[in-house]
């Protein structure tokens, strides 16, 4: 018995969904001091083992060939499946009406029933978002039925195919092998979709076929029930404005599509007799070419605000909590309101001067492009709460014929997802103060040896306080000048510091003491202070004692308090300091432990960050520090600031990550914010079901700019609300998911051992691929595959990589404490792209680039080809440089041509390069190296890549540079790329 077709394959259907309830969350694998949403594995998994066989592949010999008869059976359609043990409870969604402004949902020609239906004609044009609506989601209007499958038919079609497939470079591939070389080494192959299309199935005399349950939602699927989603994009099937139907007239009716795989996958299984793993490293996935900034919405939503400045870890929202419950990947977003502009753009800056900034009066949203008018324009709807607002008279404009503002074209807050806006009075508590600097300098004998303060000349007055105890600021207004005014003073100052402090034998620091000094002179007008500190604080308040080498501590419970600051009078600090606007960067210099958790302390409270360089000397690395200093010194930079992130109805932000102080439940103080930092927020439904189709986030900073006005910038963005698990997958964005889990993971070693971080982060990992294989594994044979959806193909390659970073790798012997807790403030405060490039570093060969006769700009594109970071990428003969975005590797092959080595390191090109130093010299090959690097540099200006040079085979330089950072390699104990994704299939599979 079955469903009867000519010429198509017999394909077992799912079972009917059952009444499957997620279990209450009990722990979050990632936990804080701040409130984390649940995010518990659910008990229960839609699958069981009992359910029907596996589909048959097409070209299997051993499936016998389909009954060519089509008479259907005499007991309807079903009767070849057995009933359910446990009834379904699935029911047909409640009829929505579309969301005000948003165009009506079209079914696509192949994802309806054979069916027709008319849409009645509608009585009025309701009001739209200004500018051009999200073009690509499109709802049916209200008491349209839109045919669907029934909820609980075993004739749930499957998720139509959105991967694209490569053909198999062999004509006589069949679907039935298991592995095949994928056309691009380093990429997973993506197995071609080889089945047939069923026909549809139409209802006939005899047969039970439920109707159709009414729905105005896209996104139709129930928990527990596997439907085909809707694809959310503009290039998967949504209809723009000027393509809609017209609306007394019913789309083309096509069959249900065939079961295609819809997933990318990596076939893991061994060889018959071979112990080795069945994976070739050459096809796994790899980031090579960094960061991808989402794009899948841009047409869906053509004025949100760039990704750079908000990016959601899904675009598709869940609508409810327990899709969400089973969403492992942490909803969430990461913020970086200063990001530098997109190139050929500028964030347009407007001034209300007669109407005062147009805000929602009750949830004080500021108007954007998704907010409606109504009232022929005397009113406006706010798009995150829906109260209709008055508009000021001075805003009215009348409404055309389509609900649109006939100013609309004059008005970018309006059209633009990102606008600044200058404050008026009342966001005020002050009048803007100017930007204030003031440099905090350790001069004991340590930092004047070190070369860390400059050269030589008159010596200014200087005033020495001596109590320690009890601080107190000789000439306070005195101690502050304007640049401007007294510029030859200050360089004065700056170059006679050496000669002070020359003679200076004292080895202690009254580091506390300094701060406070510092905070009594600061605290009239804020700014930023910088402090330089070489030595551990050893004198006064805040004195730390040395207890970075307590080996006794790794491994046990106590070992997380070495990473938190030591005292309480740190926080203490950070927190006065912000209260009165003062934002604090720490420059810390020193080849032995100077307590960087506790130091750092007072930039993570603040807004600020931490520049670390250890075993600093000035004629090494003080092109690095005169760089980041200007840079720190000249970089757009935001004063006084606040920020708040509103959420749409039904959504809520329940914890904060990042460099800053909590003011309120969901207010961030800043004192000082600028572009190269990056905020990460947890989102969690406040409501059991979301009744909206849409939600918005808006993202506000109000803050004092450096020309002394005071702005409020806003980013404003929507994302859809979806109904299937599947498609919050597809719409992931691994850089959002792991800049969130980047900031968990560093929290959790505050309060857990760093195996405990490292645990938790793999086991979000095998809970998330175990969970989307779930959705295939009834309708699809997976076998030893590790199946993920393209979106979230670098997931495994960016989790090993953070598990090898510096603030989660190893013990006590991979890395210093004073190194793991600065990378750690460095990594909480980083934008996504600058993160993801140090979590996966650049390794590209140059010597052929070098070597060419004439090199052209296309060459040096070409040369940017980024290299798996294995070993097996090293050719002897060849040269290499190693880019994290912090510092420069070049590796010199032991075979490399000496004439190479010769023209880029001079007359020392046989010593040990290590210790060489890398200049330009006068000849083609060097000045072209320089080129490189100086371009390389220039992609991203935010730290200085200082280069070391590294011949193959010098250990343990070799080791401590480069290799330990081929992070797919084995290395020290830890798991090679092969064997993580390995152990992580082994994992998902357990309970699948």
């Amino acid at each position: 018995m079955g469903t009867e077709n000519p010429g198509r394959p017999n394909f077992p259907m799912r079972p009917p969904p059952g009444p499957f309830a997620s279990a209450p969350p009990t722990m979050t694998p990632f936990s804080s001091s701040r409130p984390t949403p649940p995010s518990a594995y659910p008990t229960m998994t839609p699958f069981s083992s009992a359910g029907p066989r596996p589909l048959a592949r097409f070209g299997d010999q051993s499936v016998p060939p389909p009954p060519v008869t089509s008479v259907p059976p005499a007991g309807g359609p079903y009767q070849q499946f057995p009933t359910s043990p446990s009834p379904s409870t699935a029911q047909a969604p409640p009829i929505r009406a579309p969301p005000q402004g948003q165009p009506p949902f079209q079914p696509r020609a192949s994802q309806a029933s054979a069916s027709s239906v008319s849409f009645p004609p509608q009585s009025q044009v309701p009001p739209v978002p200004m500018g051009s609506s999200p073009q690509s989601v499109n709802f049916s209007p209200s008491g349209v039925n839109v045919p669907q499958p029934p909820t609980g038919s075993l004739f749930s079609g499957p998720r139509p195919n959105i991967q694209p497939t490569f053909s198999p470079p062999d004509s006589s591939y069949s679907a039935a092998k298991s592995t095949f070389q994928p056309p691009f080494p380093g990429y997973p192959s993506k197995k071609s979709a080889v089945s047939q299309t069923p026909s549809p199935f139409p209802a006939q005399q005899g047969s039970f076929m439920p109707p159709p349950p009414a729905s105005s939602s896209p996104f139709s699927s129930q928990q527990g029930s596997y439907a085909p989603p809707p694809l959310v994009a503009a290039s998967l099937g949504y209809q723009s404005r000027g393509q809609m139907q017209h609306p007394s007239s019913a789309p083309p009716i096509g069959g249900i599509q065939s079961l295609t795989e819809d997933f990318s996958s990596l076939s893991l299984a061994s060889l018959p007799g071979s112990i080795d793993p069945g994976c070739d490293h050459r096809t796994l996935p790899r980031p090579l070419d960094g960061d991808v900034e989402p794009s899948s919405f841009t047409k869906m939503y053509p004025m949100n605000c760039n990704p750079r400045y908000l990016r959601l870890t899904t675009s598709g929202i869940p609508s409810s909590q327990s899709l969400a419950s089973r969403w492992h990947l942490t909803l969430g977003a990461v913020v970086c309101p200063l990001a530098e502009d997109p190139e050929g753009e500028e964030l347009p800056v407007i001034n209300y001067i007669s109407t005062g900034i147009i805000r929602c009066r009750r949830c004080r949203t500021y108007v954007n492009p998704y907010v409606t008018f109504t009232d022929a324009g005397r009113k406006w709807r706010c798009n995150i709460c829906a109260l209709l607002n008055d508009v000021p008279g001075d805003y009215f404009a009348n409404l055309d014929a389509t609900g649109r503002r006939i100013d609309l074209d004059q008005r970018p807050e309006l059209l633009k997802g990102s606008v600044e806006f200058v404050a008026p009075t009342d966001y005020m508590n002050r009048p803007p103060m100017p930007p204030l600097y003031f440099f905090l300098i350790d001069v004991s004998i340590s930092a004047v040896r070190s070369g860390m303060i400059g050269s030589s000349l008159a010596q200014p007055q200087m005033m020495v306080v001596s109590d320690l105890d009890d601080i107190f600021v000789p000439l306070p207004d005195d101690l502050l000048v304007n640049l401007s005014e007294s510029r030859n003073v200050v360089e004065t100052f700056l170059d006679s510091l050496p000669s002070m402090f020359q003679d200076n034998v004292n080895v202690e620091s009254a580091f506390g003491p300094a701060v406070k000094a510092a905070f009594m002179v600061m605290s009239q007008l804020g700014g930023k202070l910088l402090i330089f500190q070489n030595t551990l604080p050893s004198l006064g308040v805040g004195r730390l004692k040395l207890r970075g080498d307590d080996l006794r501590a790794y491994g046990t419970d106590k070992e997380h308090l070495l990473r938190l600051p030591e005292g309480s009078f740190y926080k203490q600090m950070a927190a006065d300091l912000t209260k009165y606007q003062i934002g604090v960067n720490v420059y810390a210099f020193s080849d032995k432990y100077t307590d960087i958790a506790s130091l750092g302390t007072l930039a993570k409270y603040t807004g600020g960050q931490v520049y670390y360089y250890p075993n600093f000397q000035s004629s090494i690395h003080g092109e690095k520090l005169r760089h980041e200093l200007a840079r720190d010194l000249t970089r757009e930079t935001a004063w006084e600031a606040v920020m708040r992130i509103r959420c749409g109805k039904g959504i809520r932000c329940t914890s904060y990550h990042g460099n800053f102080m909590l003011r309120s439940t969901d207010l961030l103080a800043l004192p000082t914010v600028d572009c190269d930092k990056a905020y990460a927020v947890q989102l969690s439904l406040e409501e059991t079901l979301l009744t909206t189709q849409t939600v918005y986030f808006q993202a506000v900073l109000l803050y004092t700019a450096s020309c002394g006005e005071r702005r409020i910038r806003v980013h404003t963005a929507a994302a859809p609300v979806v109904t299937d698990l599947g498609e919050m997958y597809r719409q992931a964005d691994t850089g959002a998911i792991f800049s969130l889990f980047c900031r968990l993971a560093i929290e959790k070693t505050l309060t857990n051992k760093l195996e405990d971080a490292r645990n938790s982060l793999q086991l979000r990992i095998v809970k998330a691929l175990r969970e989307y294989r779930n959705l295939y594994a009834v309708q699809h044979r997976l076998g030893s595959r590790m199946i993920y959806p393209d979106s979230l193909k670098f997931l495994c390659s960016y989790g090993l990589a953070l598990s090898k970073s510096v603030p989660l790798k190893g013990g006590y012997a991979d890395a210093q404490l004073d190194e793991r807790c600065a990378a750690g403030f460095t990594m909480m405060a980083l934008p996504v792209k600058r993160l993801l490039k140090l979590l996966y570093p650049s390794l590209i060969r140059i010597d052929e680039y070098l070597l060419k006769p004439s090199a052209q700009t296309e060459d040096f594109k070409n040369i940017m080809k980024r290299l798996p970071l294995v070993a097996e990428s090293l050719d002897s003969r060849g040269l290499y440089i190693y880019d994290d975005g912090f510092r420069f590797v070049i590796w010199f092959g032991r075979m490399l041509s000496p004439d190479v080595a010769k023209n880029l390191l001079g007359a020392d090109f046989a010593a040990e390069v290590s210790k060489v130093i890398l200049t330009e010299h006068d000849n083609e090959m060097s000045r072209r190296l320089m080129r490189i690097l100086k371009k390389l540099r220039e992609s991203d200006p935010s730290y200085y890549q200082l280069p070391y040079l590294v011949r193959q085979g010098e250990q343990p330089k070799e080791g401590l540079l480069l290799l330990v950072n081929l992070i797919e390699d084995q290395m020290g104990g830890t798991s090679g790329y092969v064997d993580w994704i390995m152990q992580i299939h082994r994992q998902v599979q357990q309970n699948t």
